[in-house]
């Protein structure tokens, strides 16, 4: 198992790619604290991963706060012991609209939990990294802070300082042996997909945005899962500063 006696935060854990992320640790063995928003769908991700043979535990988090990434911390040291790789997933987003639209409050709710949130897990962990002699960070961010496009023009912009942020955390924590990389999916057909498209769900609306993916598809859950996975696992030992897109090709 590639992530044999490894303990794993998962940020956004109760749906979609987190979800994803959350199963594929747990199947690889590690020991998974599913964080979300939602506790009930948290609870029910963790119980899926018992179920399966896996171990987890649950607690609700608003990632854009400092005393619920805290807990988090807490929680896990208290459930297994120790903490090896934090995964930030959590993230959200405006509907897709004309700059001029978006809201004050739409724009600090994006950056609160895009951004914000990177800031306070990097003061939560970072300590106890530094203590344990290592740790991971794997930021979710978006093939948005690379290629931006028309419409999301706030959400790029948290996504391309979660890359940016990334990097730097790198260069500045490698003397810790502590790693920070990134993951950068396309469009997915998760719980933000109509924000994303902003418009409805619909097969010909779905068509105008894979005519954009070389492999003509969304990314899906495993998809991000498993870039997440090597990125966390020992095989990536001498890997940070990095981003992988997780697109179809996409960012060409």
């Amino acid at each position: 198992m590639r992530l044999a006696d490894k303990v794993a935060v998962v940020t956004g854990g109760g749906s979609g790619f987190g979800e994803g992320i959350a199963r594929t640790f747990a199947r690889e063995g590690a020991r998974v604290m599913v964080a979300d928003l939602r506790e009930d769908a948290a609870e029910r991700v963790a119980a899926a991963i018992r179920e399966a043979g896996g171990q987890a535990r649950a607690v609700r988090a608003d990632v854009s706060r400092e005393a619920d990434t805290e807990a988090m911390r807490d929680a896990t040291l208290a459930a297994f012991g120790d903490l090896h790789i934090v995964v930030n997933n959590a993230g959200t987003t405006h509907r897709n609209k004309p700059i001029l639209e978006v809201t004050e409050d739409e724009f600090d709710r994006v950056y609160a939990v895009n951004v914000k949130s990177i800031f306070w897990s990097a003061r939560a962990f970072i300590p106890h990294f530094r203590q344990r002699g290592g740790g991971v960070f794997v930021n979710i961010a978006s093939t948005a802070g690379i290629r931006p496009r028309p419409g999301l023009v706030w959400y790029n912009g948290s996504k391309g300082a979660v890359i940016t942020a990334s990097k730097a955390m790198a260069a500045e924590l490698g003397q810790d042996n502590i790693r920070v990389n990134c993951v950068n999916p396309v469009i997915g057909a998760t719980g933000l997909l109509e924000a994303f498209m902003g418009m409805p769900d619909t097969p010909e609306n779905r068509a105008r945005f894979l005519a954009t993916i070389p492999m003509g598809r969304m990314s899906t859950p495993p998809d991000v899962a498993n870039a997440c996975l090597y990125l966390a696992s020992d095989e990536a030992a001498f890997i940070t500063g990095t981003c992988i897109e997780v697109d179809g090709g996409r960012c060409v």
